[in-house]
């Protein structure tokens, strides 16, 4: 949340050429009454420089008093500008906003002594209120906002800087017996981190204490490390540095501060690596390598809907399975995680294994059926979309049979979109089912599209994708295009058709004959 600004000084200009000496004289006013005679020289300047660059239109300038530090805005009609530049003068932050039709150019300055001043104010408050029970909440806050294990050593340094020190270095280790190293460093004066840096580079932190917080002397600064454990596991060391000696209600926060921040890095590191072996496995469930097919362009598109630790259930494949034939697949699990990659890595090696035995499409499926119904409370439904494709002068024979999946559609050159699937039973439900192969040939520049439900039952409200033939009205769009340009075409409207993201994973495959 950003902070009430103590006070507010505002005035409106005309363009022109008296423009930037009227916005540095106003400066010059503001920062004369309230006494920050620190900052006026590089005040001025940015004002000025953020004057230059206003469009030939009125402009309000307004500064903000924040206690540890003061903050110009440039406000003006959004009018066509140019790119903003930074000031010339060092600040701390800059950048532009936009709010309704306004658009702001601001600007930010440290005041001299704030840090130290920030400090006192924030422990004279904790002393006279419930101030302290705030900061930790709003630190655990900022801590459990985040699963990347890179965001949260920042995080950690900037919630004790400057509150309960002056600078904070985070050190972590890449297992439990390995060295600590030092992974962020934060100092309230940016201008002295890379001094700093060089001064922890001669710093001994492995000789602090593991266990319980303790103190290390460094030149001009009193060092308090603070260990990161969690779950019974050494995960690092917080370090915080001060030019005094810390206080003991300091110390109370940051060993408080620093079990919460261990605590979060514990799980964005175990989220961190079930993400990562989840994408192994979801890598492992998709073809290693795509053939090259004579007469076939083909484009496939793959994009799972679930966060990065969940395994998707939408799946393909393309292979070779005999001199002259190869086959494809496209399938769709029920669920997603862990059981359902079971069964799609069932299907996909049965698929493989059955076709270069030599057994038709149907008779794989078949067999497949059965495998899923063997695995009893395992088991998960699939719709499968299986075919052989053999290539022939006139372009592609295609046998392929629709076990429950959304229907496969041939596109002419001409724009003809036609379903050319029979539907049938889906995997994984009845044991005794009969599968019969449908036969599509595809002419040369011939289109077969087919997808999960992530792409027909896209929805927008009450309406879906593939309502009123959808899909098939996309396709007719697609004619003389190349196999990718379809997928992508196909995959853009899925995505456009709704505003918000989608829940369902996506896989398309596109077959074309040269």
């Amino acid at each position: 949340m950003t902070p009430s600004p103590h006070a507010v000084l505002a005035a409106t200009f005309a363009p022109g050429e008296t423009a930037v000496t009227a916005a540095m004289r106003f400066t010059r006013e503001v920062m004369t009454a309230w006494a920050t005679g620190g900052v006026l020289h590089t005040a001025e300047q940015v004002a000025g420089d953020l004057a230059e660059q206003v469009a030939d239109e009125p402009f309000e300038v307004i500064w903000k008093h924040f206690g540890d530090a003061v903050q110009v805005e440039f406000r003006q009609r959004s009018v066509s500008q140019s790119d903003p530049k930074a000031p010339s003068a060092n600040v701390e932050e800059w950048g532009v906003t936009f709010a309704g039709d306004s658009r702001v150019h601001w600007a930010r300055l440290t005041l001299p002594g704030s840090v130290d001043r920030v400090a006192a104010e924030w422990l004279e408050e904790r002393s006279t209120g419930p101030h302290w029970l705030g900061f930790l909440a709003d630190a655990s806050d900022l801590l459990a906002g985040t699963l990347d294990p890179d965001m949260v050593p920042a995080i950690i340094a900037q919630i004790v800087v400057p509150r309960l020190s002056h600078w904070c270095a985070v050190y972590t280790s890449d297992g439990a017996a390995g060295p600590l190293r030092l992974v962020y460093l934060w100092h309230a004066d940016e201008a002295r981190i890379d001094g700093l840096r060089e001064q922890l580079a001669d710093m001994d932190v492995s000789a602090a204490d593991t266990s319980v917080t303790s103190t290390i002397h460094l030149a001009d600064s009193q060092v308090l490390a603070v260990p990161l454990t969690a779950r019974g596991r050494s995960l690092g060391m917080m370090c915080l540095g001060r030019p005094d000696r810390f206080p003991d209600e300091v110390i109370q926060f940051a060993d408080d501060i620093g079990r919460r921040a261990a605590l979060a890095m514990d799980n964005a590191r175990l989220y961190a690596q079930q993400a990562a072996a989840n994408r192994a496995l979801q890598r492992s469930l998709l073809p290693p390598n795509e053939p090259e097919v004579p007469g076939l362009d083909y484009g496939v598109i793959y994009e799972p809907a679930g966060e990065a630790n969940e395994v998707g259930g939408d799946f393909y494949d393309l292979f070779k399975a005999g001199d002259d034939s190869w086959r494809f697949a496209i399938g769709d699990v029920c669920g997603t995680g862990p059981e359902a990659a079971a069964v799609t890595g069932l299907a996909r090696h049965t698929l493989r294994l059955l076709a270069r035995e030599g057994y038709g499409v149907a008779a794989v499926l078949g067999r497949l059926n059965q495998a899923i119904l063997e695995e009893g409370e395992r088991a998960r439904f699939l719709t499968l979309l299986h075919g052989d494709i053999t290539p022939v002068a006139s372009g592609l024979e295609i046998r392929l049979v629709s076990a429950g999946h959304p229907e496969a559609l041939r596109l002419k050159p001409s724009g003809k979109v036609e379903a050319v699937t029979t539907p049938q039973s889906l995997l994984g439900v009845f044991h005794e089912v009969v599968f019969e192969a449908d036969t599509v040939h595809l002419d040369h520049g011939d289109v077969l599209l087919a997808v999960t439900d992530g792409v027909t039952e896209r929805r927008s409200g009450g309406r879906l994708l593939d309502d009123d033939g959808g899909l098939a009205k996309l396709l007719a769009e697609c004619a003389g295009l190349s196999a990718r340009a379809v997928a992508e075409r196909i995959r853009r409207g899925a995505a456009e058709f709704a505003s918000e993201p989608s829940a369902d994973d996506l896989a398309i495959v596109v077959l074309r004959a040269r």
